[in-house]
């Protein structure tokens, strides 16, 4: 139904074929009943105009917009997008790293997408403080000596059972 009318009372008449929405006695939506498969469905003219340039928005979209700078930065928004329970969730931190990477030499901004990833950085606050603070600049975690101590204090996993 229109979202005008959100928290509006209105009737429903359910038949086997279709589902038709009245407020105030007059007929404001039609639509065909759906059985099994996709259970919903949003009729572009029902939503707010903010909405409707949302759902024009697919997440091919903005990877390819990663794919333009580079395979980190494409590598990131698929990050961003399958860290959410659904892609559409991840479509305004995407549009905030197209912003902060817009004025970015190439080179920096997959650096900047490399480190995100590598560290788990999926959101646009610890994008925008890996730019901010040069943390892209900094050696990988894995360049870092990450050598285990062989030390007869150590005691173990096996310890604890």
């Amino acid at each position: 139904m229109p979202h005008a009318l959100i928290r509006q009372k209105v009737d429903v008449c359910i038949t086997a074929r279709t589902i038709e929405i009245f407020h105030r006695g007059k007929r404001i939506a039609a639509h065909a009943r759906r059985y099994g498969g996709r259970r919903h469905g949003t009729d572009p003219e029902h939503m707010p105009s903010a909405h409707r340039r949302y759902a024009e928005w697919t997440p091919k979209r903005f990877q390819h917009w990663g794919r333009t700078i580079g395979p980190s930065t494409e590598g990131l928004i698929i990050a961003i997008l399958a860290h959410r329970p659904h892609p559409e969730q991840g479509f305004r931190t995407c549009l905030g790293v197209m912003r902060l990477l817009r004025g970015v030499n190439p080179v920096r901004a997959e650096r900047v997408a490399c480190r995100a990833v590598e560290i788990g950085a999926l959101n646009y606050k610890s994008i925008a403080s890996i730019l901010a603070h040069n943390l892209d600049r900094r050696p990988h975690s894995s360049a870092v000596g990450d050598t285990v101590i062989m030390h007869s204090n150590i005691r173990g996993p096996r310890y604890f059972h």
